[in-house]
């Protein structure tokens, strides 16, 4: 459609100055200190929704961080897609590690620099200036409903009630989320699922306070150590985890899926390079892009305990704590499996050490239909603007609303991600390309043209 082209055009410079508004709001929604800033961005989200043409955007409060919600229905007959997306985002520690301030957006090489540029600021503002060009020039050809919340990067603790409560409110046809990767502009990808997630934090007490190391040291257990022991047992040497019952509920992906995932151009040699390390490790029998796809895993995501300042201090700690996470894959049930892996800590705890172990958040697998409309409508406007039809891929993150959206309001969600998993997400130096931020707005549209017509 040139009206689009030629709105985009004009507007391009505009559209990043938007984004970078938003980027230097520090809505990090895990830290409370930043409880103002929460409520600015999601004023800023209403302003931009309004500014775009919607007719009506409002504010839901909830026990945390608002909901942004906004509409435009123009026409009842027409179908409605429902936009996803979220404004909250990863703390930027450690911010040593930057190489310009997180909160202040920095473009280096075309890239884009800042905390939340990929993950989700800069995707979700793809959709509101798709939004904006086809209002603007009278193209729209579906109903829109927006639902961008504050809570995404803490377990989305409130949408489920949001959800459950304003299923009128919320009611459409399909669910759109850019909160995903592609495999890169010259070769496009959707995600056809995202894995489920279980995560938790453990505690282990030795001592009933610290103690000198060398009057105590090696008649007492470190809790140090004996956690570190119990996490290292939970892969065996092929990598496999180790706690029984852990693979019960896979569905195995089918030869068929297999080969079709083969089909993405993957580069072992090159992603070891990008990651500076000198080998890669995973499960056994399984290619690099499988295990980050279709298996599920188990990750130790912090440790500590003991004297970490600087100096030293010869103590052995009373305490040790880890964070873990399992990624899991469909079938499998996040209740039944934070369940499967505190039971699993309690009996391989040794005697000398007390372990307490509880849920921080998780979230369920989710697959979308490749032959569903809503996939069929993406991967034709994905098809039309990055001339070759996009390869079907399985993504390792999670989006845990997907599946309630699925239960609650009986819609079929799709995605369509314009990041790159070397965007550094939730990581030091986030990154968004500006090429695939205008290719996101570029590419938006046609999925509700197609989407309207079938």
């Amino acid at each position: 459609m040139e009206n689009w082209k030629e709105y985009q055009e004009k507007n391009k410079d505009r559209f990043l100055s938007e984004l970078f508004e938003l980027l230097r709001m520090p809505s990090v929604s895990a830290k409370s200190e930043h409880k103002a800033d929460m409520i600015a961005c999601a004023e800023a989200i209403q302003t931009r929704l309004l500014e775009a043409g919607a007719d009506k955007v409002e504010i839901y409060q909830t026990v945390g961080h608002p909901i942004v919600y906004g509409e435009k229905i123009f026409d009842p007959l027409k179908p409605t897609v429902l936009v996803y997306g979220h404004y909250d985002v990863q703390p930027a520690e450690p911010l040593e590690l930057w190489n310009s301030g997180p909160f202040d957006p920095t473009v280096i090489d075309g890239k884009i620099f800042a905390r939340g540029s990929c993950d989700d600021k800069g995707q979700v503002y793809m959709h509101v200036k798709a939004f904006e060009t086809m209002v603007k020039t009278n193209s729209l050809a579906c109903n829109v409903k927006f639902c961008i919340e504050g809570e995404e990067e803490v377990g989305s603790p409130n949408l489920g009630t949001f959800v459950a409560t304003h299923k009128e409110l919320l009611k459409a046809d399909c669910v759109l989320i850019s909160d995903s990767a592609m495999i890169s502009l010259d070769t496009p990808s959707i995600d056809i699922g995202v894995r489920g997630l279980s995560y938790i934090e453990v505690e282990v007490t030795g001592p009933n306070r610290d103690l000198h190391s060398g009057v105590y040291g090696g008649a007492v257990a470190n809790p140090i150590t004996i956690l570190a022991k119990m996490i290292a047992s939970l892969h065996d040497e092929n990598n496999h985890i180790t706690i029984p019952g852990f693979y019960d509920d896979v569905v195995e992906a089918t030869p068929e899926e297999r080969a079709l995932m083969a089909l993405a151009p993957f580069n072992e040699a090159e992603y070891a390079k990008d990651l500076g390390v000198k080998e890669l490790w995973g499960e056994k029998g399984f290619a690099t892009n499988e295990r980050t796809g279709i298996r599920p895993t188990l990750e130790l995501n912090g440790i500590w305990g003991g004297y970490t300042g600087e100096g030293a201090k010869t103590v052995l700690p009373s305490k040790a704590f880890a964070k873990i996470s399992a990624r899991l894959v469909p079938n499998q049930i996040s209740q039944k499996m934070t369940d499967l892996l505190i039971n699993h800590l309690t009996k391989i705890a040794p005697p000398y050490v007390q372990i307490k172990a509880e849920l921080h958040h998780g979230g369920e697998p989710y697959m979308t239909p490749i032959d569903s409309k809503p996939y069929q409508a993406a991967a034709k406007a994905m098809e039309t603007t990055f001339g070759k039809a996009p390869i079907p891929v399985r993504g390792g993150g999670s989006i845990p609303i997907c599946s309630l959206f699925e239960k609650e309001l009986g819609l079929k969600v799709v995605f369509m991600g314009f990041g790159l998993d070397s965007d550094n997400l939730h990581s030091p130096n986030e990154k968004f390309d500006i090429a695939n931020f205008y290719k996101g707005i570029e590419t938006i549209p046609y999925f509700y043209k197609y989407f309207a017509e079938m």
